[in-house]
């Protein structure tokens, strides 16, 4: 069945000038090849610059929602988060082309991407809605800070343990001194969380994990909530401490500080080939046998 996709937002690894250049044939080819099908080609205005396709309509990042049905984005997985933090408020669904390492979310082959995305645009696919986390900072009673995470956010020591006091739905957890807390969606479950030793959580699952970083008692081990829970972490005691999301942005952490994580009202929608299969994908990834 054909889709309703008209406008198309492409966007490469735009905050990287080496990077766009070396993908500047598979955007130039990718823009061509949705011309010709009579698609309306929009480029993120960087991906235009150092890609040299500025023969296209270009637009910012922050306009793209506006615009665009469908955005192609080819990079790594930190280009989709990136993308995907952007695009919270608007419903435009992602494709991802993979020219990064891993391909976590950009699951496509830049080799294959014209005839994947081709099935993709006449309705062969699979719509995979993923949640993302808000949060807030707030100190001395006043939210200084709110951003939005796909993957995880990340609480954590620049130098010595942090201390950490953990509740729940109101409900106190546990005080904990380690290098750091990972609260993550299932997306982030393959990142920062699994290293860590966290659990690996199937995208559809409605929860939340804590997961902590080396922590000083060994007993403190991960766990998962509901998607549904309010998380405050109160920062009792460090020496120097910073709190991230989706290993993009850091913001400097003072004590007494309250991290307030829920699950945000809106998603972020993927577009996979049809025959996509979250297990193949684990099984390529992480070389499982």
């Amino acid at each position: 069945m054909q889709t309703n996709f008209k406008k198309i937002a492409l966007i490469g690894k735009y905050m990287n000038v080496s990077a766009l250049q070396l993908m500047q044939a598979d955007l130039a080819d990718l823009a061509r090849h949705l011309s010709a099908r009579h698609y309306e080609v929009w480029v993120e205005e960087n991906t235009a610059h150092h890609a040299q396709l500025t023969s296209y309509q270009t637009l910012a990042i922050s306009e793209i929602g506006q615009v665009a049905d469908l955005a192609i984005v080819m990079g790594g997985d930190g280009t989709m988060l990136s993308v995907a933090r952007s695009l919270i408020d608007a419903d435009v669904p992602l494709v991802g082309v993979n020219r990064g390492r891993f391909g976590f979310l950009t699951d496509l082959r830049a080799e294959d991407m014209l005839v994947e995305i081709d099935r993709i645009l006449a309705g062969d696919s699979i719509e995979e809605p993923r949640m993302l986390l808000s949060t807030d900072v707030v100190r001395d009673n006043q939210i200084i800070y709110t951003s939005h995470a796909l993957n995880d956010v990340v609480i954590k020591s620049g130098l010595r343990l942090i201390e950490l006091e953990i509740e729940i739905d109101g409900k106190f957890v546990y005080k904990q001194r380690s290098d750091g807390l990972i609260v993550g969606t299932p997306t982030g479950a393959t990142a920062y969380a699994l290293s860590a030793g966290g659990p690996i959580l199937h995208p559809n699952l409605e929860a939340i994990s804590l997961v902590p970083i080396c922590p000083h008692t060994l007993s403190n081990r991960p766990i998962a909530v509901s998607s549904a829970s309010n998380i405050v972490v109160t920062v009792v005691q460090f020496d120097e401490a910073q709190l991230s999301f989706d290993g993009q942005f850091q913001l400097g952490l003072e004590v007494g500080d309250k991290i307030v994580i829920r699950r945000a009202e809106k998603t972020i929608s993927l577009l996979h080939p049809v025959e996509y299969c979250y297990f193949d994908m684990l099984r390529n990834k992480l070389n499982w046998g």
